[in-house]
């Protein structure tokens, strides 16, 4: 997580200013669901990887008990459920703090889209106010937090790659060869994680993530786009077929690879260089320009270091 303040007029160090958190998206380089758990949960391993796209949360200090959250999306619901407030909600009973906080979310990351923008939000909010209410709480004890409340987001506590088992939330650090150069497209559709789970086929035989993260550690890019692999893929593809069609559009393009993020809707092409993520998603614009669509969004994006 980035945190900084914004400087006051005077160049003086002020308590009062507000703290801005970056909550950045993820992609999914590899996803294989190992099977079902006790716990109605799945087995999976997964390589996510943080992305320069992300959403701004500002935090500033309040009356004791106030907890307040604004976004510039008004169709975002900003009450009690929002994960953004359930994680200052436990940060708060885990440590009896009883300090106040104003919340403002500036949204980028789309959402129903598989990038963990709501994750990310969440631990960007352990993050502030741990700083913003002086807790001082060690990252692996807000990573417990975190993996109470959702299994992404210690993932966002870590960064920028990682490796997940469990249920997601036990997060081993990935090392990273080099910058990757991605275009992400969001069609109009989003998909529910439970609607793509529920059409699952949980397979006999796992693929093995190793080669995965050895091409991601290498910085090979050709070599990762081999290695792409989503289970949830094709559940997904049912489900949203607008998918499946964009899918086979995007590998027209003949980048490193192609997949489906989380469990969707968002995909990506994984490029050789910025030149030629910068040819595709100019392509894409255009595209979607020439033909009046201004709900199918397009980022060119680049891995974080």
């Amino acid at each position: 997580m980035l945190i900084s303040h914004d400087a006051p007029a005077n160049n003086a160090e002020s308590p009062s200013e507000p703290l801005r958190v970056f909550a950045p998206a993820k992609v999914n380089l590899f996803l294989e669901i190992l099977g079902k758990r006790a716990d109605g949960f799945h087995e999976i391993a997964t390589l996510m990887l943080a992305v320069d796209l992300g959403d701004e949360l500002t935090f500033e200090s309040a009356e004791a008990g106030v907890l307040s959250l604004t976004t510039d999306k008004p169709e975002l619901d900003t009450g009690p459920g929002n994960l953004v407030c359930r994680a200052a909600e436990l940060l708060r009973n885990h440590t009896g703090c009883q300090a106040g906080a104003k919340i403002h979310l500036e949204k980028r990351i789309p959402w129903a889209a598989g990038l963990g923008g709501g994750s990310s939000d969440a631990a960007a909010t352990f993050t502030g106010l741990n700083r913003l209410w002086e807790l001082n709480l060690p990252v692996d004890e807000l990573a417990g937090l975190a993996a109470k409340l959702g299994s992404d987001i210690p993932f966002f506590l870590n960064g920028p790659a990682g490796w997940a088992t469990g249920r997601g939330e036990v997060i081993e650090p990935a090392p990273v060869g080099g910058i990757f150069d991605l275009v992400l497209v969001k069609p109009e559709q989003g998909l529910g994680t439970a609607d793509v789970y529920r059409r699952l086929r949980i397979p006999e035989h796992p693929v093995d993530g190793r080669a995965a993260r050895e091409a991601l550690a290498a910085g090979d890019a050709e070599e990762l786009g081999r290695c792409l692999h989503n289970r949830l893929q094709e559940p997904a593809f049912e489900l949203a077929p607008v998918v499946a069609d964009w899918h086979r559009r995007l590998r027209g393009y003949g980048t490193a690879g192609t997949l489906m993020s989380g469990s969707g809707s968002c995909l990506f092409v994984l490029c050789r260089n910025a030149g030629e993520a910068r040819q595709v998603a100019d392509d894409l614009s255009n595209g979607l320009a020439s033909q009046g669509d201004v709900n199918t969004r397009v980022f060119r994006v680049r891995s974080r270091s």
